[in-house]
């Protein structure tokens, strides 16, 4: 060729050149004019006619070897965000679409660009998978997503907000004064009430706020799954971070220990949703997680909680009792508030007196007395059940039984008289009972108090759009389906995927739930010192359906998927 030495064809125009789909000529005019613009090359070539981003793209995929895809269809709620340097995604124009283990998939309209190859596979550590796609269509995709968050919040300015709507009513003025300055920002205040307004329509239960040292994001949890939604500008984090600590009523002076506090979105006269804020000193900033409380799942009532029909009127015949212990196990984000707070309302009435000790108070409830414990104030549970029983109560909630001073105390209340619920942190219904023996209490105690455990966990939904999937018998056999299960009456579902549930093939979670009611023979394996597999192999016996059972239940109701199940129950 003679091509000017001072013009570098690129191996994309050059193909094009020895294809006969460009002159040289041509093919030089286009990159001098493309001049240092990434793509430059294929949109000049467009801008002059010659060929098309959508000729050149299918022409690209042939000749190198590479599948091509229509841009368009791509959800960019999916797209991995962080997984390329945004300057990296600048200067060669490209834009990853998926992750999975190792492996990078990466959309570009040049795939003759071994540069840029090798700069993603150098600054990712991945094995990089290309894709070609329309070059116009790329760059408007790049400039969406790289986008500066200043500019969108400058958009958000034209929404009505009322900007007292984040502001606690009881947030000192002094705060308000020493955050005046730092925290101003009419486009930082409206961005985060839009993040929050967003989580809450979404039905998330958490939002995160992360800072890094070349990048922020902000991620929420929707149906128990992590899912980034923006990465702000790395400029705005201390403006994002200090704003937050105002309206919570956090030190925003302190940033090297942790702190606690809590908010109010009010989003009508009769809708208000809290929020618990914790912040945590990372490397590069303060991480922020904001726990999304809403009052209105304690008062949905127990039939929305998932429990089967038996299970319900055993947790029921429980709380109408007038003393004993209750307690509800199961790992943190299983539900188990939602749940004692679903029996406190159904226990609250004007003729009995309720009180709670919670570390924090997550869901107020108007008529029920909620004490925050407060370690270093020497408030301990402890303390509180203490307090609690010279103040008339008839039921009596305890957060977690952490220790064995608390242990003793609420079952000591347990028998004189009081109706206790709690919590613990095991896996399921008959370890609880071995558990508390280990804290030391005694097994006389704990079989003449506790009178019900449940057990759960929370699993997703699926959506409307499920769809029958086939199963091979073994491998619902090996589950747990018995081969009277297997009748063929019933068939299971699988996530399809749809708008409505963002492509995830899930919407909401429910309930599985393991029941189990302290029956005379269970206190006497108690008292004999068994183990929890004596327990749960008396329960059995009796009916009582463990956590896996359970889950297979809701496959067989077509609530949930047999993946989802084997995941959530996998003991």
């Amino acid at each position: 060729m003679a091509a000017n030495p001072q013009t570098a064809l690129s191996g994309l125009a050059r193909a094009l050149i020895q294809h006969g789909r460009l002159s040289e000529a041509d093919a030089v005019t286009c990159t001098k004019g493309a001049a240092a613009v990434p793509n430059g090359f294929i949109l000049e070539l467009a801008q002059r006619k010659l060929l098309t981003a959508k000729a050149v793209a299918w022409f690209a995929a042939e000749t190198f070897g590479y599948p091509l895809l229509d841009i368009s269809s791509v959800d960019r709620a999916s797209i991995p965000r962080d997984a390329i340097d945004r300057k990296l995604m600048a200067k060669h124009q490209v834009v990853a679409l998926g992750k999975r283990q190792n492996r990078l998939t990466v959309a570009t309209a040049d795939p003759s660009n071994m540069r840029a190859l090798d700069e993603i596979r150098f600054q990712t550590g991945m094995q990089v998978d290309l894709i070609v796609v329309e070059a116009d269509r790329l760059a408007r995709l790049a400039e969406a997503l790289s986008e500066s968050t200043e500019d969108t919040l400058k958009d958000l300015t034209g929404e009505e907000f009322d900007m007292d709507l984040l502001q606690d009513q009881e947030t000192t003025e002094q705060a308000s004064e020493d955050a005046s300055a730092e925290v101003d920002d009419a486009p930082v205040v409206k961005f985060i009430q839009k993040v929050l307004i967003d989580a809450i329509n979404e039905g998330a239960s958490d939002i995160h706020f992360e800072p890094y040292e070349k990048y922020y994001r902000i991620r929420v949890r929707t149906d128990g799954i992590l899912r980034e939604i923006a990465q702000p500008p790395l400029i705005l984090k201390e403006k994002i971070a200090a704003r937050i600590k105002v309206i919570s009523r956090l030190d925003i002076s302190e940033k090297r220990v942790p702190q606690d506090g809590r908010m109010k979105l009010v989003l009508s006269k009769n809708k208000s949703i809290d929020f618990r804020v914790s912040s945590l000193p990372t490397l590069h900033g303060e991480k922020i997680v904001m726990r999304i409380l809403d009052a209105s799942s304690a008062m949905l009532g127990v039939d929305a909680l998932g429990y089967e029909p038996e299970q319900k009127k055993v947790l029921l015949d429980a709380i109408e009792r007038p003393y004993g212990m209750i307690l509800v196990t199961g790992p943190t984000g299983s539900g188990k508030t939602v749940s004692l707070y679903t029996c406190l309302n159904i226990l609250n009435k004007p003729g009995v007196n309720i009180s709670t000790a919670e570390d924090p108070a997550e869901i107020n409830l108007a008529g029920i007395n909620q004490v925050n414990v407060n370690d270093k104030a020497g408030l301990t549970f402890a303390a509180s059940l203490r307090a609690f029983l010279r103040q008339d109560p008839d039921v009596i909630m305890v957060g977690e039984v952490r220790d064995l001073e608390t242990a003793e105390i609420s079952i000591k209340a347990a028998q004189t008289g009081h109706l206790v619920l709690s919590t613990l942190h095991t896996n399921d219904a008959p370890t609880t009972l071995e558990r508390l023996r280990n804290m030391g209490v005694a097994p006389f105690n704990i079989a003449s108090s506790v009178i019900l455990i449940t057990a759960q966990r929370l699993a997703r939904r699926l959506c409307t759009c499920k769809q029958p999937v086939d199963i091979p018998v073994e491998a619902l056999l090996e589950a747990g389906f018995s081969g009277d299960d297997l009748d063929g009456s019933w068939r299971p579902y699988g996530p399809v995927g749809c708008e409505r549930c963002k492509g995830s093939g899930y919407k909401g979670r429910l309930g599985i739930y393991q029941v189990m009611p302290i029956s005379e023979e269970i206190a006497h394996i108690i008292m004999t010192n068994g183990n929890s597999m004596d327990i749960a192999a008396q329960a059995h016996r009796e009916g009582v359906r463990d956590l896996r059972q359970s889950g297979l239940l809701k496959v067989k109701q077509g609530a949930t998927s047999l993946e989802e199940v084997l995941a959530t129950t996998n003991e």
